[in-house]
């Protein structure tokens, strides 16, 4: 197999509030293979992103299984900075809700040949972005009629 583009994003409304997570699965020629977005209730936008990280990776996992996964080269793209600094260990992970996250993540990049964590700009994790409000538009909408 060769090198997976995973895009990511994940956000809430509120900080915290409710939060879902948006998740693109490409290859390197820029073809998209799936994609997934998923409400995960309330959390804050930190904690929605490592979400969508991890999620990207398990997903990847249950579709491919753990032999691909062993000699597969991922590429996770996010606009987090926060998510790509820790990952990267450039910054200290303070707060006590991201560090079993953060070890869940780390754990999972065990199963993984290589696994290399790239920070993109906004404007390049759109698809991302907008399955993350898509999700939080449906429970909007859902919400209202309650």
């Amino acid at each position: 197999m060769k090198k997976i583009i995973i895009y990511t994003d994940g956000g809430s409304r509120g900080n915290p509030g409710a939060a879902a997570i948006g998740v693109v699965f490409g290859n390197e020629k820029g073809q998209k293979i799936k994609e997934f977005s998923e409400y995960i209730g309330e959390a804050t936008n930190n904690e929605a992103e490592y979400t969508a990280a991890i999620f990207a990776l398990k997903k990847f996992k249950a579709l491919f299984g753990k032999k691909i996964a062993a000699l597969a080269e991922v590429e996770l793209r996010s606009d987090s900075e926060l998510l790509i600094n820790q990952l990267s260990a450039k910054y200290k992970i303070l707060d006590s809700k991201i560090q079993p996250l953060f070890l869940q993540l780390w754990n999972l990049t065990l199963d993984f040949k290589k696994v290399k964590f790239k920070f993109i700009s906004r404007e390049k994790n759109r698809e991302a972005d907008g399955l993350v409000n898509e999700a939080l538009d449906k429970i909007d909408k859902t919400q209202k009629l309650l």
